[in-house]
Order: structure tokens, then sequence, then C-alpha cells
């Protein structure tokens, strides 16, 4: 079973292309105009053992936020296309992921219901020239289209950039175990026979 997911999005503010391999390396070749969200989705890859090749264009002279949510609504997409009927998936996956002195907790559940709990206060507007309200954008337009249930919660941290990485590093390693193929769950993991 090869689980991919390839997504090309136009609209009148971007053009976005992604190609997702949920088993692959943690390769990832990441192209946007926004260096720091390059960095973050790097982590994602490298953490997350999924290949990820993405390249972006977008209205940055106006500000990040369309490029942004639209990365993240396409990698929900292409996340969503490669887990097709979702069998033998762990489903379920969390984890404490430090970064120096921040700590975070994030926790998935693949329900085919998207739902984001976002509980991180970033103690500094920008990082660089990234406006830091933009991570929650990209979270709540990933969980949305990649239909699962994502809870972020923020334990320490005075840094912002610490935070952040966490924050990414973490999906990546929840993500991964929670997409996990286990031989002993037959058919998806649910009571109801669907996700």
């Amino acid at each position: 079973m090869v689980r991919k997911g390839e997504i090309h999005r136009k609209t009148g503010e971007t053009e976005i292309k992604v190609n997702m391999n949920l088993d692959g390396e943690g390769i990832g070749r990441i192209n946007t105009p926004i260096p720091f969200l390059n960095h973050m989705l790097e982590l994602f890859a490298k953490h997350s053992l999924f290949d990820l090749e993405l390249t972006a264009s977008g209205d940055v002279e106006v500000d990040f936020h369309h490029t942004v949510e639209d990365i993240g609504i396409c990698l929900g997409k292409a996340f969503n296309k490669a887990l097709g009927d979702k069998k033998g998936i762990k489903r379920f996956c969390s984890a404490f992921i430090p970064m120096d002195e921040a700590l975070i907790l994030l926790a998935a559940d693949i329900s085919g219901r998207p739902f984001l709990k976002y509980d991180v206060n970033i103690p500094a507007e920008r990082v660089g020239n990234f406006d830091t309200e933009l991570v929650e954008e990209f979270f709540r337009a990933f969980v949305n289209s990649g239909n699962f249930t994502l809870h972020v919660r923020l334990i320490e941290g005075k840094n912002a950039h610490h935070i952040i990485e966490a924050v990414f590093k973490a999906l990546g390693r929840v993500l991964s175990g929670a997409v996990e193929l286990d031989s002993r769950i037959k058919g998806v993991p649910s009571t109801k026979g669907i996700l």
C-alpha cells in the first residue's frame, strides 16, 4: 500500500504544490517565501519521518496570512489523501516534547472529525518577520483540511522560537505515531467501522 498524497491548489492569492509520503524517511524539500515557516516544516518532516515536498508562492507583500493558511489547507488535504481508508493505523498518539526551557503537550486522534484545541500563549508577536499568531492559523487550516482532532498545550516556555519549534516537532512526532500501521489492527480502529 502506497500512502502518498499530492495536492496542487491555485487561488487569486496563492499557488501551492504538496507531495507527502507517510512512509518516508523524513526528507523535507520546502520552498516558500517565508523562511521561518520553511524551517518549521523541515522540522515537521524530519520528526514525522514523512517525506514532504512543498512549493508555495503568495501575496506576501500584503502579509504572510494567506500563504500560511493555504499551506496548512494543502498539507491537511495531502495528509488526508495519503491516509486513504485508514485501515491498520494506530489512530491516537500523544507526546510531551521539550525544546530547551519550552515544553509542549500535543495529542492527536485521526478521527475523521476536525477539531483543534490550541492553548499556546506565545510571549512575542513576532519571530523575525513572522507573526506568531499565524502558528494557530496554520494548525487550524491543517486540522480542518486533514479531518483530525488535535490538542496543543504549552506547559512551560518563555522563548517564542523555542515554543514554536517544539510545537512543530511535536506535530511531527505525534502524527507519525498516529498513522503508524499495526498488523494487529484489522480494518479501522473504531467500533463504528469508519473513521
